[in-house]
């Protein structure tokens, strides 16, 4: 074997150092890893106040669940992902990030309705693919639109 790398296994705690360190690193992609782990959990908060609440509604239960998400979400960014404690206060996060999610939350909604008025009678996969698309879309947005507004800036 010419490449020595290849002759030797390659630990699985190697792998993971390295993918720590990359969620750590305060690059654009540590970032966005970070981005994507405080969204993954905020969602997974969603889901469960969503069932818990169902009880009163869907309306109010998706209200109420997304409410307490975002709001979880917006600090989560402001000291995690973006690490903006000390620059950015909670009142300004929770402004600038859930206008942010407002405005997901509607484009979301308008690209669901326009879809179910093109298509007849669509399938429930395509209409959560369609809500995929635009999540994604909006996310990667609210995500470059945050990384602005959390910047540090000069003194």
């Amino acid at each position: 074997m010419t490449c020595p790398s290849l002759s030797r296994p390659v630990a699985v705690a190697d792998l993971v150092g390295d993918l720590a360190a990359r969620v750590r690193s305060d690059d654009g992609l540590g970032q966005f890893s970070r981005f994507v782990l405080v969204g993954g959990f905020s969602s997974a908060v969603y889901s469960v106040l969503f069932v818990v609440l169902r009880g009163l509604g869907e309306v109010p239960a998706n209200l109420v669940g997304a409410a307490l998400s975002s709001v979880l979400a917006n600090e989560l960014h402001r000291r995690l992902t973006f690490r903006a404690g000390e620059r950015v206060s909670w009142f300004a996060a929770q402004w600038e990030g859930g206008a942010l999610a407002v405005a997901g939350m509607v484009a979301t909604s308008l690209a669901l309705s326009w879809f179910n008025a093109s298509v007849h009678e669509p399938a429930v996969v395509a209409e959560v693919l369609v809500i995929a698309a635009v999540t994604a879309t909006i996310g990667t947005l609210r995500f470059l639109a945050l990384r602005w507004v959390f910047r540090p800036h000069p003194v």
